[in-house]
């Protein structure tokens, strides 16, 4: 899993939805407070490597594995070994000792794989509001809505599905599931820290869905609603409509909402 992973935000809709719900009981919430701050700090040698540097270790690995291969002739033996010695020489001269990181990166790999999927313990059990893109997913064994949300339009189908501490498994009592795939949506209930494991048919594919939370809904705030809520809202969130309408983010009412 790749943790650095960059995660974007339509600029404006997150800023319709951050801005603070009138007499809401629950804490509005951004993505990056969903991330367990204490498992991000660790010593990543191989963050500032450059590309060939990474490249020139995965060469050490893959040739010092192939040498291993009993049925290898002398010359391959020789090709495989005088391609070894060239890389940590090159990678000497940059001062970087290539085995000590060899011996690192499976370290490396669980802490990244932690700080992946570490939820922040302040959230759990807490009532929250957090914005995002809705993904829909199968109904759960007793029939209530399920959807996944991600902070970022795309994910899941045209990009790969975030880190698991970056999406949120909802069950949502009530009549609402979404009109298309990634529809623009607030969702307010209690978050639970709990790991869940699915894998579903999303567009053209089954696609994992791994995610660090459960999110009870008992409120859904589509960009409808919150265009049609007070005059104050009615303002910046049809402003806002309009901007992801002409990017092409939102449909206009008289189109369809595939997707």
């Amino acid at each position: 899993m790749n943790v650095f992973l960059v995660f974007g935000h339509v600029v404006a809709f997150t800023l319709v939805m951050s801005m603070p719900l009138q007499a809401s009981e629950s804490d509005p919430v951004a993505w990056a407070d969903l991330v367990d701050p204490s498992a991000q700090t660790f010593a990543d040698p191989f963050r500032d490597l450059r590309s060939w540097q990474t490249e020139a270790l995965r060469t050490i690995v893959q040739n010092r594995a192939r040498l291993i291969d009993p049925t290898l002739s002398e010359a391959q033996v020789a090709d495989s070994s005088a391609k070894i010695d060239a890389v940590l020489a090159e990678l000497a001269e940059d001062g970087i000792d290539a085995d000590w990181l060899i011996d690192q990166r499976w370290l490396v790999a669980e802490r990244r794989e932690k700080a992946a999927i570490a939820a922040n313990p302040n959230l759990d059990g807490q009532s929250v509001t957090l914005a995002g893109y809705a993904i829909p997913a199968p109904a759960d064994a007793d029939g209530t809505t399920v959807v996944y949300l991600v902070p970022e339009r795309g994910m899941c189908s045209h990009m790969p599905p975030p880190n698991a501490n970056q999406m949120i498994r909802a069950r949502v009592v009530g009549d609402w599931i979404p009109s298309s795939m990634h529809e623009p949506v607030r969702l307010t209930g209690k978050l639970s820290i709990e790991e869940t494991n699915h894998t579903f048919r999303i567009v053209d594919g089954d696609m994992p869905m791994r995610s660090s939370y459960i999110l009870e809904v008992s409120r859904t705030e589509t960009m409808q609603d919150l265009m049609a809520s007070t005059p104050t809202t009615n303002d910046w969130a049809a402003s806002i409509a309009e901007r992801l309408r002409a990017s092409g983010r939102l449909p206009n009412k008289t189109q369809g909402t595939n997707d």
